[in-house]
């Protein structure tokens, strides 16, 4: 498949590239940096641009069978303001199905159920304005006419690849306190080739 992945230079997203080469598919990254991806292969496409500029979004989707979206917020609105730009690039190609690496803050909480974890006491983040990143991308998604699923993980240490975990749509699994970065890669990548999650948010835990 051709992959387009956005967000290459996180800790989710490298693993993402990772596995994707590992499988012999076509990788596009569309990075600021290019230096910071490390990698040589011939099935690595490394294009310089930024995700807020609908021309490189366009460039880099050329081609693209789907689209997996690790951004995240660093303290940024970058993830509400690109999504709208993806979206569109995405329509203008005719490119159906996104992937996207969220937080388990959009879940539905299990204690007050027409809340979301972030706006209930089931969140232990102090701060919301990452959660509030994502609920936007959350709402524009479920807008769209698009395959979309969105990957929530709670808490993301480095850790090991165990393909072992737990998952649950649209809720945390119950207890789940944390699940590795790797993981976390190993599902969304899965989802390339899956239907089990279309339109749906997917809680990851152990």
């Amino acid at each position: 498949m051709n992959i387009l992945i956005l967000g290459a230079t996180g800790r989710v997203g490298s693993q993402i590239v990772t596995y994707a080469l590992h499988d012999r598919h076509h990788v596009t990254v569309l990075v600021r940096t290019p230096e910071k991806i490390q990698l040589n292969n011939d099935h690595l496409t490394i294009m310089q641009g930024n995700v807020l500029n609908k021309d490189d979004l366009v460039r880099a989707m050329h081609g693209c069978d789907v689209v997996i979206s690790a951004l995240n917020t660093d303290g940024t609105t970058t993830l509400s303001e690109s999504m709208p730009l993806i979206l569109e690039a995405m329509e203008n190609k005719g490119i159906k199905r996104i992937i996207t690496v969220g937080t388990a803050g959009i879940l539905q909480s299990r204690t007050t159920p027409n809340s979301l974890r972030y706006q209930s006491s089931e969140s232990k983040q102090k701060s919301t304005r990452a959660a509030k990143e994502h609920h936007k991308v959350y709402d524009m998604l479920k807008q769209s006419t698009l395959e979309w699923t969105i990957v929530c993980p709670t808490y993301l240490p480095d850790g090991e690849r165990l393909s072992n975990y737990r998952i649950e749509r649209n809720f945390l699994p119950e207890g789940g306190v944390k699940i590795s970065v790797q993981d976390t890669a190993d599902f969304t990548f899965k989802q390339i080739k899956a239907s089990d999650y279309i339109k749906s948010r997917v809680g990851i835990a152990y």
